[in-house]
């Protein structure tokens, strides 16, 4: 019996990059995942998303801007909501003496700059062909 595909949210904290959102959240559907993208950025709103979307993990987002206390919010929704068993990781740009904070808030793991591509690769071995795969959109960007 083939396992579900996973609902990952891609949301963001912080501002810039769009183009590096969509290339990730394409990389996730195609390692096997349901992608559920936002641009939201406001951690109640982020968490209000993944309720409405039933997903089972979170991936953030972090660009310049994006600050500790974004996670600390996100963390107390979760809990607010009753929903903390939705996982969540993060990567991107962010002061490494605050990884080890978010991490101790809750966050799994955290990807610098780019190297969530190598982990995606891993799941990609690993859990695209447990269910069904869905197509892909191109997450292109409107002009």
């Amino acid at each position: 019996m083939k396992k579900k595909r996973l609902r990952v949210l891609i949301g963001k904290f912080g501002e810039g990059y769009d183009k590096a959102m969509l290339k990730l959240a394409h990389s996730c559907c195609e390692a096997g995942f349901e992608v559920v993208y936002t641009e939201l950025q406001d951690p109640e709103a982020i968490v209000a998303s993944a309720i409405q979307e039933s997903v089972d993990h979170i991936g953030i987002t972090t660009l310049p801007g994006a600050r500790v206390e974004d996670f600390a919010r996100l963390f107390e929704a979760l809990s607010r909501e009753d929903v903390s068993h939705i996982r969540v990781t993060a990567g991107g740009y962010f002061p490494e003496e605050d990884v080890e904070k978010i991490k101790q808030l809750g966050v799994l793991d955290f990807y610098p700059r780019g190297s969530i591509y190598r982990k995606i690769e891993e799941w990609t071995r690993d859990y695209a062909d447990l269910a069904e795969p869905g197509e892909c959109a191109d997450f292109e960007q409107e002009a």
